[in-house]
This record gives C-alpha cells, sequence and structure tokens, in this order.
C-alpha cells in the first residue's frame, strides 16, 4: 500500500535552511555566483566545494587589491 507522507517537506525545507541559505550568502560576499551553494546539497561534492571556497583565490579580493582601497593587503 502507499502512503503518501506530506512530513518529508519539513525536514527538506529545514536542511536547505540550514546548509544552503549560509553558502549562498558567503558566496556572494567572496565574489563567486550564489548558485554555487547549491552544491552543498551533494554528498562528496559538498566537501570538495569546500576546500575550493577555502583555498582558491576569491574575486571580491583581486577587485579590491586592484582598486587601491585602503584595506587590502599589500602586494
Amino acid at each position: 500500500m502507499y502512503y503518501h507522507h506530506h512530513a518529508w517537506g519539513l525536514p527538506w525545507l529545514i536542511l536547505l535552511v540550514i546548509a544552503v541559505v549560509p553558502f549562498w550568502r558567503i558566496c556572494k560576499r567572496v565574489g563567486h555566483s550564489p548558485w554555487l551553494s547549491l552544491l552543498v546539497l551533494l554528498p562528496l561534492v559538498n566537501l570538495v566545494f569546500i576546500y575550493y571556497l577555502a583555498f582558491s583565490q576569491w574575486p571580491a579580493e583581486n577587485r579590491g587589491a586592484s582598486a587601491g582601497s585602503p584595506g587590502a593587503p599589500p602586494a
């Protein structure tokens, strides 16, 4: 017999808010496309993505350094 459970929507919504929304904001701040934050939902890909964010050059840093902003680290 098939049981249609509507309760599965709530855990997925909670997962979406807990996992994707913070990475969406991080991606926007560092200058990457916020759509990359959806990679957090994929097993193993999420680990690669977190390392990519941690160790790659951030486009926002490059723009700040080229503009000569006072907060930019010296070259």
